[in-house]
Formats: C-alpha cells, sequence, structure tokens
C-alpha cells in the first residue's frame, strides 16, 4: 500500500501549483525530486500523466482522470488523520497562513504564536503581504482578506472582526491646512496619503447620517501599499489618512494624530478567514480558525 502512494503527492502538487518548481517550493523539497517521483509514478503505473514542452506541462487525458481521483484519496486521507487528531484532541501538523503586513505582525503573528504554545505538534508557516493570493495555486491553507469578498464556489470564508477606520491627521497638518468639521469639507481643501495597491488607490469610504455610503478621494502625494508607512507619513503632516483604529491607536493617544471629526455612523472593512472548500477540514486547520474567531476580534474593537 506505501508504495502505491509514493508519488501521489508530487503529482497532485504539481497540478495543483502548475510547475515542479512551485510544486517543489510547497513540498520543501528540490524541482529534480518532484520530477524523479512523478517519474517513477509514470513509470509504476506504465502511462504518461504529463505532456511536457521546454515551457509548458499539461496533463494528459489518463493524468485528469488520475488527478481526480487521487485528489479524493489525499481528501481521505487528510479527513482519517483529522479524526484521529480530534480524538486525541491534537493539532498536528503544518498549516500555511497569509495575511495582510502590519495586522499580521501586530495582531495575528502574537495570536498564532500563543496557539503554537498550547500545540507542540502544530508547525505555522506565516506570509506577511498585502496583496491577494490562490490559496491553491500558492499551497496555502489560509489567509486574512479585508473587506468585500467575491462570489466564490471555491472558498470559504469566517469573520474574525471587523477594521473599524478613522480618519486622523497631525495637529501640525490641521494648524496649517485647516480643520474640517466633516465629510462635504474634505474636497477641495486638503490633501491626503492613500492607501493603493497594484496602481489602484482605493477611494476612501464613509457613512453619512443617514447611513448611506459616500466615496471621498482627495488628492495627493503619496500613494503606497505600506499601512505602516501610511501611519507614519500621516503623523510627519504630509496629509489626512484614512486608517484602522485599531493601527491609530497609539499615535491617538500620544496625541501625534488627531481624529480629524466624529463620524456619523462608523464604518468599518469585515475581516474573513478563508480556505479553499473542501469536503473535510483538517482538524489543525479548525483549530487556527476557532482561535482565530475567538480572540482576533476583542483586539480590534477600539472605539471608531
Amino acid at each position: 500500500m506505501g508504495q502505491r502512494l509514493q508519488g501521489i503527492e508530487e503529482f497532485v502538487a504539481a497540478v495543483e501549483a502548475g510547475s515542479f518548481a512551485l510544486a517543489a517550493q510547497r513540498l520543501h523539497v528540490t524541482r529534480s525530486a518532484v520530477a524523479k517521483s512523478i517519474a517513477r509514478l509514470e513509470a509504476r503505473l506504465n502511462t504518461r500523466l504529463f505532456l511536457r514542452t521546454t515551457r509548458s506541462q499539461s496533463l494528459t487525458e489518463e493524468g485528469h482522470g488520475y488527478y481526480e481521483r487521487c485528489r479524493r484519496v489525499l481528501d481521505e486521507l487528510d479527513a482519517a488523520q483529522a479524526l484521529t487528531d480530534v480524538a486525541r484532541s491534537t493539532a498536528t501538523g503544518v498549516v500555511r497562513i497569509s495575511m495582510p503586513a502590519m495586522l499580521g505582525r501586530l495582531k495575528v503573528g502574537p495570536l498564532l504564536l500563543a496557539l503554537a504554545r498550547q500545540h507542540p505538534q502544530l508547525s505555522l508557516e506565516l506570509a506577511f503581504n498585502d496583496r491577494r493570493v490562490d490559496l491553491v495555486e500558492e499551497g496555502l491553507d489560509l489567509a486574512i482578506r479585508s473587506g468585500e469578498l467575491a462570489d466564490s464556489m471555491d472558498l470559504v470564508a469566517r469573520p474574525v472582526g471587523v477594521q473599524w477606520m478613522a480618519l486622523c491627521a497631525a495637529p501640525a497638518y490641521l494648524a496649517q491646512r485647516g480643520h474640517p468639521r466633516g465629510i462635504g469639507d474634505l474636497e477641495g481643501a486638503h490633501e491626503a496619503v492613500l492607501y493603493a495597491r497594484d496602481g489602484q488607490v482605493s477611494a476612501w469610504r464613509f457613512h453619512d447620517a443617514q447611513g448611506r455610503p459616500v466615496e471621498v478621494t482627495l488628492p495627493s502625494r503619496l500613494r503606497c501599499d505600506s499601512a505602516e508607512v501610511l501611519l507614519e507619513a500621516a503623523i510627519g503632516g504630509l496629509g489626512l489618512a484614512r486608517l484602522p483604529s485599531w493601527l491609530a491607536a497609539d499615535a491617538l493617544a500620544a496625541g501625534t494624530l488627531v481624529r480629524v471629526f466624529e463620524e456619523p455612523r462608523p464604518f468599518g472593512f469585515e475581516l474573513n478567514v478563508i480556505r479553499a472548500r473542501s469536503r473535510y477540514l483538517p482538524f489543525k486547520t479548525r483549530v487556527v480558525i476557532d482561535w482565530l474567531a475567538e480572540h482576533l476580534p476583542p483586539l480590534l474593537q477600539v472605539a471608531p
């Protein structure tokens, strides 16, 4: 039985990652090790699973059918492992998680370190970045995402808190440029430091007094994809900043930033932990999700 399973994990990883090299990264082995495992698998089956050229690889018809069956076998093995883990109440194995950089370093990372101390057989691989990720392609178990999610039949989301937003500025900036008293005072008289990713600037979003959504975009001399840099820029007086309340909390307490005005109704972005949809949820992954859902929301509950 053991020999029959040899090469299956490498084969499935190569299909889902799209290349032997990415599969090797996911499995923490060399590319040649993946290639050799798949070659031995093809020899044992007496079937070509991949059509290879110097620039690409694609599945043969037999490879497509074999992949579907192998995927089900691995799902069943994961389910069996999960049942065993539940019986032992032990989270065992590696969980790979991607999360926003600043939120991850200051809030999520410390939470997961505490979880790891409780589960000595749990291993964590944490990626801190603000870009959108493809869970399957990058070999991730979970990703934490902020804001609205696109409809997808392939993903499952669980809420883990809300990032309430605050409009902030340095006292020196307001003294020089004037102090707006509401949303209507922003345009035409002020500039901002803005969050932008992949060249796309995110408009500021508010609720008006009737709870209707309002979007505002101000001129800016600084646009970047780092919340940490935006925080420092706002403290340095480069413009108004729309920041998560938890991120601005220390600067607001110290007086290096102040709230520009009280908003008629707070605005926030929901945080979700995302996973690929599957028949079975491994116990190790469930433990991480449950931990985040329990412990992350209180860390974000700064008065908006």
